[in-house]
């Protein structure tokens, strides 16, 4: 009883990071939709990996290719998070959003851990799942 005791304690313990990580990038994900449904541009752009800031240059550039190419995340209605798990480089964090429409999308948020914590480096919208008939 000691010995299984003992192994559950140290599977629990090797939660423990993955766990605190994936808050971590919840919670980056979370404050940058917080910052569009405000207008906060500055705000979401510092979410945003060097890549993108380099890619955009300015908080009013990034805004404008949000409101353009993803009306979702600059206003959704609701979101959830689903499945974090391995990316093209880094961990690849899967959102489900509903926009104000009520049509619902599955994104990709691809990410990277910079001295300053977690940045959006990329956000790809998913094909929807195929719907058995």
């Amino acid at each position: 009883m000691a010995r299984f005791a003992f192994a559950l304690a140290v599977w629990m313990a090797s939660l423990l990071p993955a766990a605190a990580q994936q808050a971590e990038i919840e919670a980056v994900i979370s404050d940058q939709f917080a910052d569009f449904r405000a207008d906060d541009f500055a705000g979401a752009f510092d979410h945003a990996s060097p890549m993108i800031r380099g890619m955009f240059g300015t908080p009013q550039n990034f805004g404008a290719m949000v409101r353009n190419g993803y009306p979702m995340v600059h206003r959704p209605q609701e979101y959830r998070f689903l499945d974090l798990g391995p990316g093209p480089r880094g961990p690849r964090q899967i959102v489900e959003v509903e926009d104000m429409s009520g049509r619902r999308f599955l994104l990709a948020y691809d990410m990277i851990e910079t001295e300053t914590g977690w940045k959006i480096n990329g956000v790809q919208i998913l094909p929807a799942p195929d719907v058995a008939a």
